[in-house]
């Protein structure tokens, strides 16, 4: 077997294989997926010398531990960490180099939610529809990591973009989802439309990969009934049954029948997978071009 593998020592309460993800498959049922925090995914890649498609894993809240059959270079990014090599710290946000059997571990969230761990050379699990991620709607990807697992890595190019170090933006005290109303926002009243852009809601302990949930006031419908299953796009905020809006994320549904209250701005979704229950959450109504 080669030595280029990764030893999963501890897997965590959930730590995935992410890229860029598989866009331009959901005429056939199958979401995007790919990392939450696509720019900290992107910073990790180029910490280690990664080409920006190359697969790192995305770690949630308590992190995950590691052992590299080979040396290699790895970067922790995302939410702000305890990282230990052998027991000793090491950087957090930096390259560190991890000798073959050392055992480098990721430690419990400080804030936010989702850690990035890049190792020279990328996760070379076996690709599917063109992606390495992990989507855990459809089941496409390897599975989640388990104790004892060993993951391939790929061979280390010369450096696409190396740096040393580089800022991290801090997870969100507040945020703020700048929206496009509609395609359905005729079906809730005047009084949840004022609502929803104008109350301050929050992020629930039910968020996952699939949809961000909130808490906060319901918002009421001016039309009964139920809409038939439409195309949903990254970032749509549907509004089930309950009232309270829920943004889809990247391993959410391509088709829904809730109505579709806006469109989150993509630039804002980053934050989103950085958010941990009880963040406050504002929606921001933009004009539509």
């Amino acid at each position: 077997m080669t030595d280029r593998a990764l030893c999963v020592v501890r897997a965590g309460a959930l730590t995935t294989v992410q890229d860029l993800g598989r866009p331009g498959y959901a005429h056939l049922g199958v979401p995007r997926s790919g990392a939450l925090d696509g720019p900290a995914a992107a910073l990790v890649n180029r910490l280690v010398g990664n080409r920006p498609e190359a697969a790192v894993l995305e770690t949630t809240l308590n992190g995950c531990a590691v052992r590299p059959r080979s040396t290699v270079t790895v970067a922790v990014g995302g939410a702000p960490c305890p990282v230990t090599l052998d027991g000793r710290p090491v950087a957090w946000g930096a390259p560190v180099r991890v000798p073959a059997g050392a055992l480098l571990d990721v430690g419990a969230a400080l804030s936010g939610v989702r850690g990035y761990v890049a190792v020279s050379g990328g996760i070379a699990v076996e690709p599917v529809l063109g992606s390495r991620s992990t989507d855990l709607l459809s089941g496409l990807g390897p599975p989640p990591l388990t104790d004892g697992a060993v993951l391939p890595l790929g061979s280390p190019e010369s450096p696409h973009a190396r740096v040393d170090v580089a800022p991290q933006p801090a997870p969100p005290a507040e945020l703020v989802l700048h929206v496009t109303l509609g395609p359905r926002d005729d079906w809730f009243t005047p009084e949840a439309v004022r609502a929803f852009t104008s109350r301050t809601y929050r992020v629930s302990s039910a968020s996952n990969r699939i949809g961000l949930r909130t808490e906060g006031p319901a918002l009421k419908r001016a039309r009964s009934g139920e809409l038939p299953s439409e195309g949903m796009v990254l970032g749509a905020v549907q509004v089930p049954p309950d009232g309270r809006p829920v943004v889809f994320l990247a391993d959410h549904p391509t088709t829904g029948g809730y109505p579709v209250i806006a469109v989150v701005r993509p630039a804002d979704l980053s934050a989103v997978a950085q958010a941990v229950p009880g963040t406050p959450v504002r929606f921001v109504a933009v004009r539509r071009r």
